[in-house]
């Protein structure tokens, strides 16, 4: 009875939260899902739709509802050019949660989710074992670019082109650091996030290296996990509330300023889904999120907003970097003209724009998983763009999206390196 009324109440605040939605169709015009698609199904006015009459079509085909509403990039496109305002992402993400709490996880996906990501001791070896062994099942796919494939996986993943896990995680190359403020009087937590602390580990290195240069102190715990958004994406409530407070209560244990993350996704999440989803946290975790969340910046913003990193005069044979705005740190945090002064701030480098530069890449998190094709589809636009500007390299400011544009490039055949600004950023550093 009690779980009846739960989902009553979260049916209710989902119809509150969709009273402002006036059908403009604005959405279409920015959905990149839409832009291949061309279903109404497919676009946020369609999905409110759908979710206006939730409780009926849960009954009469939950199947079909989960699989609209997983089609979805959360980008935050249409939120971020909605007349309304509507919270478009918030009201997906608790459908998200509606709908699986009402149909339960696939074998597969709580496996994952409950049994690897929320315990992340065991995530940890797992992807250090995977890291060690992966060459027994991939094979070198662009040599230029350092990509891999895995023909053997390729009903699960298809034929992408991955960067390797790194031999050697960033958190067991460097343990626990705790330093001090130093020059510039600021210490920081840094949340390294899933993918610079396994996979592209070189933005983790260059981060701390970035730190020391200025003086900023640095509290890295080695033990800290997802920060939940794979979970919350799939609807998984419990195992995303699980990281959430592991994180928090491991940020917890340190004094700090600031709470800093080169990606974009993780930033969003800690910055403005933590603390908008804990209605029902007892008020201790409350305080801890709030703090920790008010104090969260994405790391382009703080070099250049808080330690004040400048651009400089370009060198007459400075290489080309175009620039991919990725949606969360554009759309929902507002920043885009950091990363371009990091660039500009190593005198080897000039930014070249390209064209629809803060369109979506087509990742998505676990979009590109079960969405693959349409995710490629969206993804080779972008690709075109890179090539239509000439530019030597990419650099973007979340992990996730250098994953997918490496997939784009190398399919390609294209040799274009890909790089977080904070990696451009460190080169001029000794």
């Amino acid at each position: 009875m009690a779980e009846v009324k739960e989902l009553a109440r979260m049916l209710m605040e989902l119809d509150d939260q969709m009273a402002t939605c006036m059908k403009c169709g604005m959405c279409q015009a920015v959905c990149p899902v839409f832009a291949e698609t061309l279903r109404e199904a497919d676009v946020t006015r369609g999905k409110i739709a759908l979710l206006e009459n939730l409780a009926h079509e849960m009954v009469k085909d939950p199947k079909g509802v989960q699989e609209k509403l997983n089609k979805c990039l959360l980008c935050g496109s249409c939120a971020a050019g909605c007349p309304s305002g509507v919270k478009i992402m918030d009201i997906f993400l608790n459908a998200r949660m509606i709908i699986n709490g009402y149909m339960g996880l696939s074998p597969a996906k709580r496996f994952v989710l409950h049994s690897m990501l929320a315990k992340p001791k065991l995530f940890n070896a797992l992807m250090g074992m995977a890291g060690k062994f992966q060459g027994l099942v991939t094979r070198p796919a662009n040599a230029a670019m350092g990509t891999s494939c895995a023909p053997v996986f390729s009903s699960m993943i298809g034929d992408r082109h991955f960067t390797p896990l790194a031999k050697t995680s960033l958190h067991s190359a460097v343990g626990t650091v705790n330093t001090a403020a130093g020059q510039s009087g600021i210490k920081v937590a840094f949340f390294p996030g899933c993918m610079a602390d396994k996979m592209y580990t070189q933005v983790g290195h260059a981060a701390l290296k970035v730190f020391a240069h200025h003086g900023v102190g640095v509290y890295l715990p080695d033990a800290q996990a997802c920060c939940g958004i794979p979970s919350l994406a799939s609807g998984d409530k419990e195992s995303y509330e699980a990281l959430v407070r592991y994180n928090a209560d491991i940020l917890s244990r340190e004094n700090y300023d600031y709470l800093v993350t080169p990606c974009g996704t993780c930033t969003e999440t800690i910055r403005n889904i933590w603390p908008l989803l804990m209605d029902g946290y007892p008020d201790d975790l409350k305080e801890r999120i709030r703090s920790i969340s008010g104090r969260t910046m994405d790391i382009n913003a703080f070099l250049v907003d808080v330690i004040g990193v400048k651009a400089v005069e370009s060198a007459s044979d400075a290489h080309t970097v175009t620039i991919h705005d990725s949606c969360h740190l554009k759309k929902s945090l507002g920043v885009s003209a950091q990363l371009r002064t990091l660039v500009r701030a190593n005198p080897h480098y000039k930014v070249v724009e390209m064209n629809e530069a803060d369109r979506c890449c087509g990742c998505g998190g676990s979009f590109t998983l079960y969405h693959y094709d349409l995710s490629k589809r969206i993804g080779r636009r972008k690709r075109d763009n890179i090539a239509a500007s000439g530019a030597e390299m990419v650099a973007t400011g979340c992990p996730a999206c250098m994953m997918q544009i490496y997939d784009m490039l190398s399919q390609a055949g294209d040799r274009n390196p890909v790089k977080h600004p904070i990696e451009i950023y460190a080169e001029t550093l000794p």
